[in-house]
């Protein structure tokens, strides 16, 4: 990356907004990640798009992140930028039954909204550790509800740089998958539809919800969720336990013994310790039932 760049984004964001040399194990739910060369914090949408425009103009890659929660990123860090959408992106309005939110937003903090404002339809992702623009490019989903069934419409940047509304259809949702997956689309902003409902139904809803993700899930321990998709026919978990893998680990990594398809960090993990024990997982499982786990986890830096 040359100065040049550095300088002209200087000329576009405040200074206190370009963070450089960034540990990124503060920005990922895996607690692990060596440093970023840059990370852009983005307030509104004039200084996104400008940022992207002018990025776009010279050929600089960047990684969109968002709670990190699906992400693994290498002990030698990212040696290009990061853009993380903050300030505006974060806000959240409610009118009547719609609920409008900046891709920033935390899924979790949505759904509270939507509870306390007596709005039901959200309970399955009070839960979900991830943003709101995360959500529409995987299509977050748990306990038989994903965004697919909520979204009513979605605020992007095109390549072309222009702000665009995609409605629920065009959002071509499927398992953890979208339209945004790959493309390259830029979640600003989304429109939940929800429905009146009463609000201690819901609350008991949430907390039933909660408390058998405390009972079936490590969640005192650091991790991006289910770290495989679920193959066709199987469930990933199953396979792993079957593989008799329950509790294998290397270095800080593990295989939870709560929970075979999540990869935890005990507390001293290095993120090759985890991407090992990734590896070693999908290859026992292709071995012993030729099924081939994919990852949900997105890999960024050299591994």
């Amino acid at each position: 990356m040359s100065d040049e760049v550095l300088q002209t984004l200087t000329g576009i964001l405040p200074r206190e907004n370009i963070l450089e040399n960034e540990d990124m194990d503060v920005h990922t739910t895996f607690r692990v990640g060596g440093p970023a060369r840059l990370m852009l914090l983005i307030d509104d949408r004039e200084q996104l798009m400008a940022t992207v425009r002018y990025l776009r103009l010279v050929g600089q890659k960047f990684f969109l992140l968002g709670n990190g929660s699906n992400l693994l990123v290498s002990d030698r860090g990212y040696d290009g930028i990061i853009i993380r959408l903050s300030g505006e992106f974060a806000n959240i309005t409610v009118d009547s039954d719609r609920i409008s939110c900046g891709a920033a937003a935390q899924l979790s903090m949505v759904a509270r909204t939507a509870a306390d404002n007596s709005l039901t339809g959200m309970e399955f992702a009070a839960g979900i550790p991830g943003s709101v623009g995360g959500a529409m490019v995987m299509n977050a989903g748990a306990f038989g509800g994903d965004m697919s069934m909520i979204t009513e419409s979605v605020d992007i940047l095109s390549e072309s740089g222009e702000i665009m509304t995609l409605d629920n259809e065009t959002m071509e949702f499927g398992y953890r998958t979208s339209v945004i997956r790959n493309s390259s689309y830029i979640v600003t902003g989304v429109t939940f539809a929800l429905k009146p409902g009463d609000h201690d139904a819901i609350i008991a809803c949430m907390n039933e919800i909660a408390e058998k993700r405390r009972a079936k899930q490590p969640l005192e321990y650091p991790s991006a969720g289910s770290t495989f998709k679920r193959p066709e026919g199987y469930y990933a978990g199953k396979l792993i336990m079957d593989a008799g893998l329950r509790g294998f680990s290397i270095g800080g990594a593990r295989v939870s013994d709560k929970h075979c398809g999540f990869v935890i960090n005990q507390g001293y993990a290095s993120a090759a310790d985890i991407y090992d024990v990734i590896c070693q997982v999908q290859e026992r499982v292709r071995d012993r039932f030729d099924v081939d786990l994919e990852r949900e986890v997105i890999l960024l830096g050299d591994f």
